[in-house]
């Protein structure tokens, strides 16, 4: 199977096809391996299993069968910030993903990035047109220095739908997993510690090439960056309050309601906006 990561420092993703623990099961496991230049005897190896994993193919689009993924780490590479005041906003950490292609053809050659701005022409597709998709995910530590991915297949097909509907190429869901699987090995210093809070994961699909017209753009960017980040809600689990907005409309009978793209989501700052008014009101 072919990689779309790329080595970043000592960190080589070997991905190699195993038989699954299963012997009833044909289904495979997947190993990512970590290298170091330390002697063999001191090499630090971390493996990344998923269980159940089976082959995906770019088309049609399927469901995937759920799965875990784990890859060892150690507590003690912690980046040095205050991990009990996490909020949900935006903390910078080390690393990115970036991949391209043109219209009409196939992403390929990603690569880790030091984590940066980004060039982007002014007549791109996503800042004229608002030509773009973004997920939404989460990689968590656990007790044993594990970290965990939830499911990063369900968002990888819900991407390639979004791209559908958006006329825009897509990866393969195995792209998709593997260039998160990196960003999250990348950065793993940033997971935070467990029950301190996720490292939250904004992968990107856009189009950033230049295009006047109504059209879909020439070239396309999948990116993904990181975040450390605490509970969305302060207060947990806690029941809320909610409102329901009559006035304002997120989406629309034969819009783009159903795919997660970026133009959605402005829509609801308004209502947002006049929630909080209003909620500060009734407090004063």
């Amino acid at each position: 199977m072919e990689s779309s990561g790329a080595v970043l420092a000592d960190l080589h993703p070997n991905y190699l096809r195993c038989p699954s623990r299963n012997p009833s099961s044909s289904s495979s496991t997947l190993l990512f391996t970590h290298h170091s230049s330390a002697s063999p005897s001191h090499k630090l190896q971390k493996q990344l299993l998923l269980a159940s994993y089976q082959p995906v193919f770019p088309s049609p689009i399927r469901r995937c069968a759920p799965l875990s993924d784990t890859f060892r780490t150690e507590t003690s590479e912690l980046a040095d910030i205050e991990w009990d005041n996490l909020g949900f906003g935006f903390l910078p950490t080390d690393y990115m993903y970036l991949m391209k292609c043109a219209q009409g053809g196939s992403f390929s050659n990603g690569e880790l990035q030091r984590f940066g701005d980004i060039e982007l022409n002014p007549a791109s597709g996503v800042l004229n047109l608002g030509q773009g998709l973004f997920e939404g995910m989460k990689a968590y530590r656990k007790q044993d220095g594990n970290i965990l991915l939830f499911r990063p297949e369900e968002n990888a097909l819900r991407m390639r739908s979004g791209a559908e509907r958006m006329c825009m190429p897509s990866l393969t869901v195995e792209q998709f997993v593997e260039a998160v699987k990196a960003t999250v090995l990348a950065n793993k210093r940033w997971v935070p510690p467990p029950g301190k809070g996720s490292l939250y994961i904004r992968p990107l699909l856009m189009g950033s090439g230049a295009v006047l017209g109504v059209a879909p753009a020439p070239e396309y960017t999948f990116l993904i960056y990181v975040s450390p980040v605490g509970n969305y809600f302060k207060e947990g689990l806690a029941p809320i309050n909610l409102i329901v907005e009559h006035e304002s409309h997120r989406a629309t009978p034969g819009g783009t309601g159903g795919v997660k793209t970026i133009g959605n989501y402005a829509a609801v700052l308004k209502a947002q906006g006049g929630f909080l008014m209003q909620h500060i009101c009734c407090e004063g």
